[in-house]
């Protein structure tokens, strides 16, 4: 772990390891602690974000592994490991499920080491890599997965830190270009609304004093993502809304499931 820990900057507030804290894990240091709680004073409802998009990454890979019979998994900006990461969503279903973790996080990436750890019959690895290293990010997963047989493409909360909309899009098109027809794109994204402008407060609270910076998108911006691919029921809705086992209050988070034909 010595080539990571270094790398470890713990005098400003890190995306992750906020998330973390909202999500009740432990993964985090005062200065996320703190930045999380005047956040979550400018926006209250954006801890419910956290766990909403949590359970929205639950039940999507449930879902393609018992449904679509989906055996095989790309996971990009995977945050720091919490209760049913992709892996073990995936496994209980399907114990020979195959699972490729990216971060370029090193806090993550010292936890993968550590706790991402899949069953005997399948395989579960990761890579250090940013999303916009879609060459690396393929030829490293390709070591793992089969790249000629459909793949699940989750990209929850990630796209969000590449600020230049085309250049967003484009990475997501390479990618799903790449992978085999039946493959599916799962992603989440925080969404700019009218009705929600403690959102923005929390947004450029954040983009001012944290690292990395996001950038908010319109859900039409968002259901770009999945022009040319077929989208599962419900379409593009707050990742509360995507097929919940009982109505829930809508978040800022928008997500969508595309399955490529």
């Amino acid at each position: 772990m010595t080539d990571i820990e270094p790398r470890i900057d713990t005098s400003r507030p890190h995306t992750a390891r906020i998330w973390n804290y909202w999500t009740g894990g432990k993964d985090n240091y005062p200065v996320d602690r703190e930045a999380g709680d005047r956040i979550r004073e400018l926006h209250p409802g954006i801890g419910e974000y956290a766990k909403a998009d949590r359970l929205f990454l639950g039940r999507a890979v449930r879902h393609l592994a018992e449904q679509e019979g989906i055996r095989q998994f790309l996971d990009i900006g995977t945050g720091l490991p919490s209760a049913d990461n992709t892996h073990e969503v995936a496994q209980r279903v399907a114990p020979d499920a195959r699972v490729v973790y990216v971060d370029n996080d090193p806090l993550v990436l010292a936890h993968a080491r550590a706790l991402l750890v899949g069953t005997p019959e399948g395989r579960t690895d990761y890579l250090d890599a940013d999303l916009r290293d879609v060459d690396t990010i393929l030829a490293a997963a390709a070591k793992t997965l089969d790249l000629s047989r459909p793949v699940a493409l989750m990209l929850l909360g990630v796209v969000i830190f590449v600020e230049d909309d085309e250049e967003s899009y484009g990475i997501v098109r390479r990618l799903m270009d790449a992978l085999a027809p039946g493959s599916h794109l799962v992603l989440s994204h925080t969404v700019a609304h009218p009705d929600m402008p403690d959102v923005d407060a929390a947004v450029a609270f954040w983009n001012e004093h944290g690292t990395p910076k996001l950038t908010q998108r319109t859900p039409e911006a968002i259901a770009r993502y999945f022009d040319g691919l077929e989208l599962l029921e419900p379409g593009v809705v707050p990742c509360s809304a995507w097929r919940p086992p009982t109505p829930t209050p809508d978040v800022a988070m928008y997500a969508g499931v595309g399955r490529k034909g």
